[in-house]
């Protein structure tokens, strides 16, 4: 089956979305994107995205940031991607990769007085990590960027070889996923995740201000650990050592969606299997976005009609 993407302001097929090498957000970063994933119900034979609207009102920030003129607003966005997922056709989950981009073919390093572009696409999507079998993680050698070096608030493309050297030394010795610390040592977030710890049954997270992503998987579950689930939240600095004594911790992401951690820096996070916090607020979350939580119906969007 042909599949589409829309790029240039138009549907091609994906094959023909193509930039040129000289492309300034090819040769310089200056681009930034959203992850969105859909979920394919087989109780509603119906694909349902979720929180699309949010990730563009955040990809429209990332936009304001890098001085991107995106030429779409939110509703716009949406109804693109509904398009692009309905000439696609997929009945098993996707995952959406939105990008705003500076287009022009240009040497030299700089925001303004370039043009802007838009594209989207979307391919077949398993899970990223392994959520089963509690990840090994490690603190990485490699710094977190700050606010002001390049903003983690964005989703800018460039940001992400900072991510990848972390993965890479993780992955290079024998873990799954690295832990990035701030400047001043407190934990920041994963390579490409948010991270929550458990502790006397209280759920913790690192603050907008420790230079993370303001996630979208992060806030939903901050919103259904204390709505839904009664369980106390808690958004304050890290340190490095309350990793090693948590009693459960988990990293989250539209990528990652809900991926339990089992060892940290050779130390088990608590007795080294999944915690019951853990496996509660996992099932919820895909029980949410599969559609089948009445009062988060709102979050999810179908795309069949």
């Amino acid at each position: 089956m042909a599949r589409y993407a829309f790029f240039q302001k138009g549907f091609v097929p994906l094959e023909d979305a193509k930039i040129s090498v000289m492309t300034h957000a090819f040769l310089y970063g200056t681009a930034c994107f959203e992850g969105i994933r859909g979920y394919w119900s087989e109780e509603e034979n119906q694909l349902l995205v979720f929180r699309m609207r949010e990730h563009y009102q955040r990809i429209l920030d990332s936009c304001k940031i890098l001085r991107i003129e995106p030429g779409y607003g939110a509703d716009e966005l949406c109804q693109i991607t509904l398009d692009l997922l309905r000439r696609n056709g997929d009945r098993e989950d996707v995952y959406v990769r939105p990008v705003f981009y500076k287009s022009t073919p240009a040497i030299g390093v700089r925001l303004s007085g370039l043009d802007d572009d838009f594209l989207v696409f979307s391919i077949p999507f398993g899970d990223y990590l392994d959520m089963e079998r509690g990840l090994r993680a490690r603190v990485s050698s490699w710094r977190h960027l700050e606010d002001n070096m390049i903003p983690m608030r964005a989703k800018i493309n460039g940001a992400y070889v900072n991510a990848a050297l972390a993965k890479d030394e993780a992955l290079q010795d024998g873990y799954d996923e690295a832990i990035f610390l701030t400047s001043d040592g407190h934990v920041s977030e994963g390579s490409a995740e948010n991270i929550f710890l458990v502790r006397d049954g209280k759920l913790i997270t690192s603050p907008v201000t420790a230079d993370i992503l303001e996630g979208i998987t992060r806030s939903t579950i901050l919103h259904v650990a204390h709505e839904d689930l009664g369980i106390p939240v808690i958004e304050r600095p890290i340190d490095r050592t309350e990793l090693y004594v948590a009693d459960e911790a988990f990293f989250v992401g539209t990528g990652a969606q809900i991926c339990p951690i089992a060892e940290i820096d050779h130390r088990l996070v608590g007795d080294g299997t999944i915690g019951p916090i853990s496996r509660r607020i996992q099932a919820y979350y895909f029980d949410v976005v599969k559609g089948r939580v009445g009062k988060h119906r709102g979050w999810c969007t179908p795309v069949y009609v």
